[in-house]
């Protein structure tokens, strides 16, 4: 299933919504109508246990059993959607696509680092800062090199410590497009001390614009992620290419290594790091400008949507 967070145009207020043929179809409303108690925002609804689930599932596939006008729905265009998971729990960031490391760090004259191949590594990046779909981001006032980042990311779905890589995959709750902001700039310079990322990467990260539930990526498993084309746009046009599957950690590994010793909450977010070529960082930005105010980014992975923001 794909799950929303959407605006509804009466209240003004986030509403949990399921996305099916084009339609979004309010989460709670439609529960009501079958007799079942649903929640009306993401966090709920991923804080639900087993008999919620089931109820969750037989709801939905119920709904899509039915002529549109038989619950409350909305046309997908006609709504505003809000990030899938507009307030995580926490939100890290990993460095998993090899290719996206070694260009970064050629591009500071370094040469790859043995340690990325031993563990894999993430930082903590502002959870309170989360944008959706066509929401504005505000150019840092103290940058002059603002870039995005092409990433995908997963959403916890149960609570778990010491999670191990080969039971990792029932933690997740679905998948998402993330874009990772970045002033390169103000990041260069704060990493010089030694720590870092931080400031550079504290305004902003775009997330949406659906959750797709594991089950409808199946069929496209592949390597240590999934077959799903990555492309990145500026103003329209192509900039980046590059596929999930390239994933040097998967994110199995990656939450077996964030659940070290801590636990993990459902509505927790885990990105992926830059796919490789997936940044002006990488690009190089005598072929791909910095962004500037008016800039147009696109994000689009393959059945996970297109993910819009515009710079200002």
């Amino acid at each position: 299933m794909k799950l929303v967070t959407y605006e509804n145009p009466v209240t003004s207020k986030p509403r949990l919504g399921w996305l099916i043929n084009e339609r979004i179809y309010d989460v709670e409303a439609a529960a009501a109508a079958f007799d079942h108690q649903l929640p009306s925002s993401m966090l709920e609804f991923l804080e639900m246990e087993e008999d919620g689930r089931k109820a969750a599932k037989e709801v939905y596939y119920r709904v899509c059993e039915q002529t549109p006008s038989s619950f409350l729905s909305f046309d997908e265009n006609a709504v505003k959607l809000l990030a899938p998971i507009p307030h995580p729990r926490s939100f890290r960031d990993f460095y998993a696509f090899e290719q996206h490391v070694k260009t970064a760090r050629s591009k500071r004259g370094l040469d790859m680092i043995p340690e990325w191949y031993e563990i894999p590594v993430f930082y903590f990046s502002n959870h309170q800062a989360i944008c959706g779909p066509d929401s504005v981001i505000f150019k840092p006032t103290k940058t002059e090199r603002l870039d995005f980042e092409l990433e995908v990311a997963c959403v916890i779905g149960r609570k778990g410590t010491h999670i191990a890589v080969d039971q990792a995959e029932s933690y997740i709750a679905g998948f998402t497009i993330l874009n990772d902001w970045s002033a390169r700039d103000l990041q260069q310079q704060e990493m010089k001390v030694g720590l870092g990322p931080a400031k550079g990467k504290d305004f902003a990260t775009s997330v949406g614009p659906w959750l797709v539930t594991p089950d409808e990526l199946a069929d496209k498993k592949a390597g240590n992620g999934y077959d799903l084309t990555m492309v990145a746009r500026i103003n329209g046009q192509e900039v980046s290419r590059g596929n999930l599957k390239d994933l040097y950690w998967s994110f199995s590994q990656m939450i077996a290594r964030a659940s070290e010793d801590v636990t993990l909450y459902p509505g927790d977010l885990i990105g992926s790091g830059t796919v490789g070529t997936g940044c002006i960082l990488e690009l190089g930005s005598e072929n791909v400008p910095w962004l500037q105010p008016g800039d147009i980014v696109e994000l689009e992975v393959e059945r996970l949507g297109v993910l819009r923001n515009i710079i200002q």
